[in-house]
């Protein structure tokens, strides 16, 4: 197995060296850049697992390394160094991009266990899931947080209710969760409650009696004895019927349920999951959702994210799917031009994952050579994509001007320190903030004048 290649950058040779030194006899790979723009390039010709810049370097700084970087390779993890103690506190607000800052001199370990944790994220599932525990894909760090959530949970028979929108993965979050349990051995049971008649769920969920109904010519086992001693997932709770949710209730309560038709109780073991991309707090008010069942199934609630925040996950979902397409049709592997991978990270992905998915069958189609293109990528992607779509100095804006807000609100308003942080001087500075429409005194605590 090739040892993770880090690709440090920085214009002290010295430092470069000493880092080199020290990474390899960790057993790291490393490839060295004195400049921002000799990293870039050796990016586009290598594989690399994680980026270790310096903050403060000529021409092209850290900060706008990460930039180009998090635009070109976003699912590349970038860690940052400085010798400037306080910009722990001043960029705390930019780690949703950049995965780490550490402060010059670098502590052994601390340097150790980012990098350990950021290699993890170029892996196909999460580190602290075992082999075999998860089917979900994922280098997201939020992802990575969520599925070790998961894995405390798992390990206890609390009620889970999983939220997040339409085609995020949440039956995949609720495997998982079974896997990791004590239950893993036992049947796992996915119910969708709105893809099942009305009339028709509790039958399929607790089982009949013969006679019970018109049609019942026989006794019939519910889904919930069959999971016996395993995991059910309620999927789409939200679309139960509310005379139903009493019943339900009755079985988280007393751990017993009833057959339609039936006269006596049978004793069930079960753990109920449910999941929801309903808000369950309105459904509540508006009476179509229970408050006491509500409070028993979100003992503990997991919110998946949605695919447009957590893009850096689309390169290696895209592959699964070219790949997973490919073995059923038995046709040669495909893969995306940069063109057309660009396209699918500028999409919000209103339907998710599933979404990804639909639109990769799709475009396996349309393409008749190994290598799919920009123009069946548009073509792909729903009309109204352009709606969606950022240009790239419209996204480079949008980042500036986040950048200076999370900036000005880290040091309280204080355009110095601020822009001495931003590696710029305090004119150039001045401009900036100005041209975003900026007000830095709407940052500070008080409202005392800078001079």
């Amino acid at each position: 197995m090739n040892s993770p290649v880090i690709l440090l950058v920085d214009d002290d040779p010295g430092m470069l060296k000493l880092l080199t030194m020290r990474l390899r006899a960790f057993g790291y790979e490393t490839l060295s850049a004195a400049s921002g723009a000799e990293a870039l390039k050796l990016l586009e010709g290598n594989s690399i697992n994680v980026l270790l810049t310096d903050l403060r370097m000529e021409s092209m700084d850290g900060m706008a390394l990460f930039a180009r970087v998090h635009d070109r390779w976003p699912g590349l993890p970038v860690v940052i160094l400085t010798a400037h103690g306080t910009i722990r506190e001043a960029v705390d607000a930019t780690r949703e991009g950049v995965f780490a800052f550490l402060t010059k001199p670098v502590d052994k370990d601390e340097l150790l266990s980012t990098l350990k944790k950021a290699i993890a994220l170029r892996q196909p599932t999460a580190e602290s899931a075992p082999q075999g525990t998860t089917r979900l894909l994922t280098r997201s760090a939020r992802m990575y947080g969520l599925l070790e959530q998961a894995r405390l949970y798992a390990e206890s028979d609390v009620n889970i209710l999983i939220t997040g929108e339409s085609g995020t993965g949440k039956e995949l979050l609720a495997d998982t969760i079974h896997r990791q349990s004590s239950r893993a051995s036992k049947p796992f049971v996915a119910i969708n409650c709105s893809a099942i008649p009305h009339e028709l769920l509790e039958s399929e969920l607790f089982g009949h009696m013969k006679g019970a109904f018109t049609g019942a010519t026989h006794n019939r086992e519910g889904l919930f004895t069959t999971a016996n001693g395993g995991t059910v997932l309620l999927d789409e709770i939200g679309d139960m019927p509310y005379a139903l949710q009493a019943k339900l209730l009755r079985v988280l309560q007393e751990n017993v349920l009833r057959p339609v038709g039936g006269r006596a109780d049978i004793p069930i073991d079960i753990r109920i999951l449910s999941a929801t991309h309903m808000d369950l707090g309105t459904a509540i008010v508006e009476k179509r959702f229970r408050e006491d069942l509500y409070y028993r199934l979100n003992v503990v609630n997991l919110e998946l994210p949605p695919l447009r925040e957590r893009r850096e996950d689309i390169p290696l979902l895209v592959d699964h799917f070219l790949a997973k397409i490919a073995s059923r049709t038995g046709k040669g592997e495909k893969s995306l031009s940069p063109e057309a991978l660009g396209l699918l990270l500028g999409y919000d992905w209103p339907g998710n994952i599933r979404q990804l998915d639909n639109v990769m069958e799709r475009l396996f189609a349309l393409s008749s050579g190994p290598v799919i293109s920009a123009r069946h990528t548009q073509q792909a992607l729903p009309v109204d994509m352009s709606m969606r779509l950022s240009s790239l100095s419209e996204a480079k804006k949008e980042f500036e001007m986040s950048y200076l807000v999370q900036l000005l609100a880290a040091t309280n308003g204080n355009m110095t320190l601020a822009a001495e942080l931003a590696g710029r001087n305090r004119s150039d500075f001045h401009k900036l903030v100005k041209r975003h429409a900026l007000n830095p005194a709407q940052y500070r605590s008080n409202q005392d004048d800078e001079n």
